[in-house]
């Protein structure tokens, strides 16, 4: 595989409205994260990935844009946008956008447009359906609940929308559309940033009226078009979210041979704990299947992400750790197991810090469409409201989404307003500030972690190997590049646990982990509660 520079780089996502406030209306803007742009140099990181900063009514937080060629004006102005780019590139910062293109906001010129008349040259650039017997065109589903259609009174049709009913699904199979995403992408290419994040990507080759939703059959070939217009002329990094994606469709958006995209976001190690709002605990070797899998049928054929968390799941630590006397050591353990496997990881903002998931205690505390939706159906059927509400403390979007907790005044620094969702209380004593000045926090783990892997090949290029498969306390596995071996050893569990390496140990020293006096690679030694440690040959 050919070397490319963000095989070595890290990712930080940054969720604008709730990263930092510049001017005190309680909303993230863009000067807030130029003010913030030397935590993320020092962190270590290379590129920095955009939720939407567009135009937007924010019936989706964002996700429903309005003007692709506009900032939304909570954030600041393309001034302030221009402004973002060329101070993150002097740190050697790259930006990342969050091309959202399977949908617009109903708010957006072309569907304005194409509400007007079913003649309207724009009418086409979405889909649209009459109705069947009286009804829905057919039985898809929203994913914020309800049907996927929506009934249009002046046409006497219906859209479709596989999200909120004000984000209309747009149609693919338009040509004129595709190209004028093609140029709105070239746009944002000239103004210098370092690639697309894109939203629900495997959607755009969706054929409603097959109930095809995800991994239609066009679907490369539009993105192999698209490669071709924009970003195949550039050396950028392009990652796909791809909720229904297997290994095998895997290779088919990242073998670099195919020229579609660079990597794709997969989430089968998060839907190992099941049902979204009615979560089951994950099991550890369940875990290690999915994880291995996917760093060794991608090898050498295609490029993993690795991440734990980002503003649609819950904290890291509070979903596969423990939130509450091992949350530090929890914490590390989780970054060290996910860094040190191929791949181009992904840090959330505050996931650095050990940030936890909230229980606000009450239902208006709440501001997500996804869980307000979900809460009033559940409701409707009876369910009882605690019930409710621990779905929403395990799962829900919010949890991602409170402001980050830069130091421990009031409203944890993000801003000097009333912020527009509340922050999480735990602030005192979980901060940003706080963890730079202890040396020994997770934010230093973090560094250790991204400087590793820039600074050793084994660790970006090296083959992997499980260890111990069938323990059902520890996680180990092995790297291997050249004549160099890596171990990492992780304890997922708040017990002591045995684990004992058959290889030879006398070459292997320890040069990472998250107890300070860490034991020797042995073939018998103990881990302590969610221990992590790793070992490299001399």
């Amino acid at each position: 595989m050919d070397k490319k520079w963000w095989h070595k780089s890290t990712v930080y996502q940054i969720y604008p409205r709730s990263f930092c406030d510049s001017n005190g209306d309680g909303i993230g803007d863009l000067k807030g994260i130029i003010s913030k742009l030397d935590y993320i140099k020092k962190l270590g990181v290379d590129i920095i990935w955009l939720s939407p900063v567009y135009k937007s009514p924010n019936a989706d937080n964002g996700y429903d844009i309005s003007d692709y060629y506009d900032i939304m004006d909570e954030f600041g102005t393309m001034e302030d946008m221009d402004c973002l780019i060329a101070e993150a590139k002097q740190r050697g910062i790259g930006v990342m956008m969050d091309l959202v293109v399977n949908h617009t906001s109903d708010e957006h010129t072309w569907f304005i447009e194409a509400r007007k008349s079913k003649d309207n040259p724009y009418r086409d650039y979405y889909i649209w359906s009459d109705p069947v017997d009286g009804h829905e065109p057919n039985g898809l589903k929203s994913i914020f609940g309800g049907s996927a259609w929506e009934f249009d009174k002046d046409s006497g049709q219906y859209y479709l929308h596989f999200f909120a009913d004000k984000q209309p699904d747009l149609n693919w199979e338009n040509a004129d559309m595709r190209q004028k995403i093609y140029d709105m992408m070239n746009f944002w290419i000239d103004k210098g940033i370092a690639g697309f994040r894109m939203d629900v990507i495997e959607k755009i080759g969706k054929e409603p009226f097959k109930m095809i939703e995800d991994n239609g059959p066009m679907l490369h070939t539009y993105l192999r078009e698209m490669n071709e217009n924009t970003f195949g002329k550039r050396d950028l990094i392009t990652v796909g979210e791809c909720w229904a994606a297997d290994t095998e469709i895997a290779k088919l958006y990242s073998n670099p041979a195919r020229q579609e995209l660079s990597m794709a976001f997969q989430f089968e190690h998060i839907c190992l704990k099941g049902d979204k709002w009615y979560p089951k605990p994950y099991d550890l070797q369940d875990l290690k299947k999915v994880m291995s899998k996917w760093q060794n049928e991608l090898y050498n054929c295609g490029w993993n992400t690795l991440f734990w968390c980002n503003h649609d799941l819950p904290r890291v630590v509070s979903a596969f750790g423990d939130d509450g006397k091992y949350r530090v050591e929890s914490a590390k353990m989780l970054a060290t197991l996910l860094h040190c496997m191929q791949g181009t990881p992904y840090i959330y903002q505050g996931e650095e810090i050990g940030m936890t998931n909230v229980k606000f205690p009450s239902i208006d505390d709440y501001d997500d469409i996804e869980t307000l939706n979900m809460y009033k159906e559940r409701i409707a059927t009876g369910e009882e409201e605690n019930v409710i509400m621990q779905s929403i403390y395990a799962s829900g979007r919010d949890n991602a989404r409170t402001p980050m907790q830069w130091d421990d005044s009031e409203n944890a620094g993000f801003t000097a307003g009333i912020p527009w969702l509340r922050v999480n209380d735990n602030y005192t004593y979980i901060n940003a500030k706080s963890c730079q000045n202890d040396n020994n926090s997770i934010f230093w783990h973090y560094k250790k972690l991204i400087d590793f892997r820039k600074n050793n090949d084994v660790i970006v290029y090296g083959n992997y190997s499980l260890i111990e498969e069938d323990n059902d306390k520890v996680f180990a596995y092995e790297r291997s590049h050249d004549d160099t071996k890596v171990v990492v050893v992780c304890n997922f569990t708040s017990d002591n646990a045995a684990f004992g390496y058959k290889g030879d140990c006398s070459v292997m020293m320890m040069c990472l982990s998250n107890y300070s006096d860490s034991p020797d690679l042995s073939e018998s030694m103990t881990l302590r509660p969610y221990e992590a440690v790793v070992y490299k040959n001399n």
